[in-house]
């Protein structure tokens, strides 16, 4: 029987004290749930890991991929004087970024280029596998991570959802309610305005956790990737993207924020992905796909220009 699903489950901690920061979200804050077994909490969301993992396939010192990924294709996106501003691993909404809508590839238009690749024509079906192997082609990692062609001056508006899911909850959880003081030696009084421009000493609190149990979720759809339609090369390269990106974070460090650093205690024999072991089959698989895979695009953006 064919495996669908992949589930891997990690138990972590904080790397020093017993403390740490959440999420926050707007107009919300923590997102704290009840469940029978408990108060529980969302460390962090299904968007900020897929982020997290993302990040492990970028050398931001280098402006580029990691070396480890030498040879796959991405959008890299630069202004007229050919300066680095972002890239498809680092949008938000990747290949649909609006710098690559709105910028040009060889003269062309974003937009008109990426219509082109993806192969969207008025009157004729959406063929779901030609728009997976044009965005395989581009950057791999959108087939992976998710991407939404929101255009409504298009035939159809592709959309391909994650193919790998993670977040990190906690159970049995408790606030850890503490405070600090913004001090100011020269202007000591906040009031009349002081405050907002930054003078005055100010006092604050803050609202940590601590919890019986932080556990990250990973699941991994491998009908999903069988459905692109691509080469058993392509589909085992997606395969051990997927592990190097969650074995580079997990055995990485989870850093997620100055005040929620996490380290893994447990995880089942077997499951945790070796990052090293990954970059090798990646490695092997690149010249397999052979013409699957094309080159580093190269996007121009001209601020207040569409």
């Amino acid at each position: 029987m064919t495996t669908q699903r992949t589930v891997l489950t990690v138990s972590l901690a904080p790397l020093i004290g017993s403390r740490f920061q959440p999420a926050g979200f707007p107009d919300l804050g923590a997102a704290e749930f009840d469940t029978p077994a408990g108060r529980n909490l969302l460390v962090e969301s299904t968007q900020s890991i897929a982020n997290h993992l993302e990040s492990t396939t970028w050398d931001d010192a280098r402006a580029d991929q990691v070396e480890d990924l030498t040879g796959l294709p991405y959008v890299r996106i630069v202004n007229p004087e050919g300066q680095f501003l972002s890239s498809s691993r680092l949008e938000a909404h990747r290949l649909a970024s609006a710098y690559v809508m709105n910028g040009t590839v060889d003269g062309v238009k974003g937009e008109t280029w990426l219509l082109d690749r993806l192969g969207l024509r008025a009157g004729l079906p959406l063929d779901h596998r030609a728009v997976a192997k044009a965005c395989f082609a581009l950057d791999p990692l959108s087939l992976l991570h998710g991407v939404f062609f929101a255009r409504k001056g298009w035939p159809w508006q592709p959309r391909i959802a994650r193919a790998v899911t993670g977040f990190i909850e906690a159970t049995g959880v408790r606030p850890a309610v503490s405070g600090g003081v913004k001090r100011d030696t020269v202007v000591n009084e906040a009031k009349d305005g002081a405050t907002a421009e930054g003078y005055g000493t100010v006092p604050h609190h803050r609202v940590e956790y601590t919890a019986d149990q932080i556990t990250a979720f990973f699941a991994v759809d491998h009908a999903q990737l069988r459905a692109y339609g691509l080469s058993e090369p392509a589909t085992a390269l997606l395969t051990a993207l997927i592990d190097y990106e969650i074995g580079t974070l997990l055995r990485g460090g989870l850093r997620l924020r100055t005040a929620c650093d996490l380290r893994v205690v447990e995880a089942a024999e077997g499951q945790l992905p070796d990052p090293t072991e990954a970059a090798r089959r990646i490695g092997k698989l690149i010249p397999d796909c052979g013409n699957d895979l094309g080159g580093v695009t190269t996007v121009t953006w001209a601020k207040g220009k569409k």
